[in-house]
């Protein structure tokens, strides 16, 4: 039997009834702490979601492009609408030309450098018509995406060729260019005489294409465009160095020679 008590309130009660009533009061208090908790994490959970996709939203929503036109030496950059557009530097007839005369003066290279497997065992000699010839088909396609976007032919006029006439006379070749004597010739020699022959042929090419680019820039106004003036310039450096290891070639006396 369990020993009667008098609680706070004046009331007499066993230890047993007040034991229970205590656990009550301790789970209710449980309850409302986790009810409280719940809203909390709730609560939490919510201000996180809205952060989030507030976060979200903003990175969706791309920024305008920023335009900077630079300023000219000493003087501040400015910005320029989002919507402005670039435009193409001018260029001058001379330019227009000059791209277009050298696409046919690569193309006579190209064509050179293809007679070379089936003409001679030169290592050397091979190892240097695949370097021009991926150089120029590649440089080919620059010149002609440059005319394309300027909305040039890829062709030069008839009348503006060196050396033809109104009515469509004798064309004069591009400077450097072989005959077409010469190209025949070359195509019938083997060995080592095609060897001798594609080397003076070339380096002939080549010289012509520093006369163009001379030409090109000693006329007023023209090679402004960088594009251009970059390319004619590459180009210049390029064949010159070409020249000297052809010239090189050249001055090597076959096993034959030196018996």
């Amino acid at each position: 039997m369990s020993a009667l008590r008098v609680n706070p309130q004046g009331m007499i009660s066993d230890g047993l009834t007040e034991n229970r009533d205590f656990d009550s009061r301790r789970q209710q208090n449980f309850a409302v702490s986790a009810t409280l908790l719940g809203f909390v994490f709730v609560a939490v959970a919510g201000a996180s979601l809205l952060v989030s996709t507030s976060a979200c939203a903003q990175q969706s929503r791309p920024e305008a492009p920023v335009v900077v036109q630079p300023g000219a030496p000493g003087k501040p950059s400015k910005t320029l609408p989002a919507g402005t557009q670039g435009t193409l530097p001018p260029r001058s007839s001379a330019d227009v030309e000059f791209m277009q005369g050298m696409i046919m003066h690569h193309g006579q290279a190209v064509e050179m450098t293809a007679l070379i497997a089936s003409h001679t065992e030169n290592k050397e000699l091979r190892a240097l018509g695949a370097r021009i010839s991926r150089s120029q088909s590649d440089e080919i396609k620059f010149m002609k995406r440059w005319l394309a976007t300027r909305g040039e032919p890829i062709t030069m006029a008839m009348a503006s060729m060196p050396g033809m006439d109104a009515s469509g006379g004798t064309m004069a070749l591009m400077p450097g260019m072989l005959s077409a004597q010469q190209m025949d010739a070359l195509r019938i020699a083997k060995g080592a005489e095609f060897d001798r022959l594609f080397l003076t042929g070339m380096i002939q090419h080549h010289n012509g294409a520093l006369t163009m680019v001379k030409e090109l820039f000693d006329t007023a106004g023209a090679g402004q465009d960088a594009e251009l003036f970059n390319f004619a310039t590459d180009a210049d450096n390029t064949q010159r160095a070409e020249i000297k290891i052809m010239q090189s070639m050249l001055e090597k006396k076959t096993p034959e020679e030196n018996r």
